[in-house]
């Protein structure tokens, strides 16, 4: 098998710090890596597969050293102006950023729910939301079989999923402290507010679960909608996810196909509490589903709970398994 040349962007924050850890347990075949960071992180020394890398500051020649696949997190902005340089190069960039992602050139992919998408890449492959990832795994099966109609999603997100500085507002509020990331306190809060909010009274956010669900399941007819609220958690998303299909359904049957389904691990005993949970489901890469139940106020509907790690499923681990992906392709021509 081929080795190939792997660059990591954004390596010194906590989805590529992330990165790094899911790269040291899959062990793509490579040939080597290369860390990068912005101006004011490069030179930060990061042990990773048990050597040490100084991190280099980001530059528009920095892909000139030939790199086969780069993984950014390192914000909008920054993918808008470096992936189409990489791509030029001849690499393939995984972005974890929301540039690229309703771009109709660019595939949004889940590897358990559209790699085929993969294929049609032009240079850049995009990694949806952290939020939208969990459900796609859930969901992907059940619309194969029965066919979604409506969703209607609540999510209840960790405070990583704003980085760093949201990590820091719950950590400083539970001391008293005043918040500096999010508009209110959230320490014994919930905040119905995660990105910016448009003309539409929906957040940004809210609006990307609409938008990207209907991209990866390759469905515009399906309605949906959302809301999004940061919850005083640390680490996982948690979701309540409502479905109504067209095709009816048992819900042994469904509860099978969803055992049976790639990336998924069914918890689902209440007589014995057992359900999903945000402390079980940090630093593991599966999407945990449970409170299955039929949704007995539509013909055909299903309430489910989807819970998993936002930082790994809902970034670096979905993005590295892409590469994995997208090596066996090259593999496999």
């Amino acid at each position: 098998m081929k080795k190939y040349r792997i660059a990591v962007v954004g390596a010194t924050g906590m989805v590529g710090r992330t990165f790094l850890k899911v790269l040291e347990e899959v062990k793509l075949p490579a040939e080597s890596y290369t860390l990068f960071s912005s101006a004011r992180s490069a030179g930060t020394h990061l042990t990773f597969m048990g050597k040490d890398y100084v991190v280099k500051e980001l530059c528009e020649n920095s892909f000139d050293e030939g790199f086969d696949i780069a993984l950014f997190s390192a914000g909008g902005s920054t993918s808008e102006k470096f992936a189409p340089i990489a791509a030029s190069k001849g690499c393939v960039v995984i972005d974890n950023s929301s540039a690229w992602r309703m771009d109709d050139n660019v595939p949004l992919v889940v590897p358990e729910v559209n790699p085929d998408d993969i294929k049609w890449n032009k240079g850049i492959i995009a990694n949806p939301n952290c939020s939208t990832i969990q459900a796609m795994v859930a969901l992907k099966p059940l619309h194969d079989k029965y066919k979604i109609k409506r969703i209607v999603y609540s999510t209840y997100q960790a405070v990583s999923g704003a980085g760093l500085a949201g990590y820091k507002d719950l950590e400083n509020g539970l001391k008293g402290e005043a918040p500096k990331k999010f508009p209110h306190q959230i320490a014994g809060n919930c905040l119905p507010h995660i990105d910016v909010f448009l003309p539409n009274g929906y957040t940004k956010e809210e609006m990307k679960m609409v938008n990207e669900t209907r991209k990866i399941l390759g469905d515009n007819s399906i309605k949906i909608t959302a809301t999004t609220v940061r919850v005083p958690v640390f680490n996982s998303h948690s979701e309540a996810i409502n479905v109504e299909f067209y095709n009816q359904f048992d819900l042994d049957d469904l509860r099978k196909t969803l055992e049976e389904a790639p990336g998924i691990i069914v918890q689902d005993d209440v007589e014995h509490d057992v359900y999903p949970l945000a402390l079980d489901a940090a630093g593991k890469n599966e999407t945990f589903v449970g409170r299955i139940r039929r949704d007995e106020s539509v013909e055909s509907g299903v309430n489910l709970w989807v819970v998993a790690d936002n930082i790994r499923k809902g970034a670096a681990t979905n993005a590295v398994q892409i590469a994995q992906k997208l090596i066996e392709q090259w593999e496999n021509k």
